[in-house]
């Protein structure tokens, strides 16, 4: 083989290095703006608790996982009003501080300790959730619901 042609072919294998460094490079840029451009995930959600109050209220416990910390989570209240043929949320409180229960606990066996209702108006409600197996239950959180509104009680 000549001289000329194994040049030639050493350029020809540099360009194509070349071509496929650049491309890579390329490629992980355009990865890193696109992660950084994306809007960030919902939070993981379980419902943990549901009541229906006659045929006015339903009201809901819902466990949502802390975006910051894989092991917290917040426990979202909401109350849903029945209008027409469907369900529509009137309101919502969290259920003591944000990111301030245990994700597991709360949405394994056992996680609601007390969670009352009553269809009367205004409807009381009570919720004791678990905070962790060795420390049991928390303190109760009552809650007032009148004219679909959630007021501390």
């Amino acid at each position: 083989m000549s001289l000329a042609r194994i040049r030639a072919r050493r350029a020809l294998a540099a360009a194509a290095l070349l071509t496929l460094a650049t491309a890579t490079l390329g490629a992980a840029d355009a990865d890193v703006s696109t992660a950084s451009a994306a809007p960030a995930a919902a939070p993981q959600t379980r419902l943990i608790a549901s009541s229906v109050l006659g045929s006015d209220y339903k009201v809901t416990l819902t466990a949502l996982r802390s975006t910051d910390d894989e092991y917290a989570a917040s426990v979202r209240l909401q109350v849903y009003t029945h209008t027409g043929a469907a369900w529509k949320e009137s309101d919502r409180v969290t259920v003591g501080d944000v990111d301030g229960w245990f994700w597991y606990p709360l949405t394994g066996s056992g996680a609601v300790c007390r969670f009352s209702t009553s269809a009367a108006e205004p409807a009381p409600i009570a919720v004791s959730l678990l905070l962790t197996p060795s420390l049991g239950c928390s303190e109760p959180a009552h809650y007032v619901v009148e004219h679909g509104k959630v007021h501390t009680g």
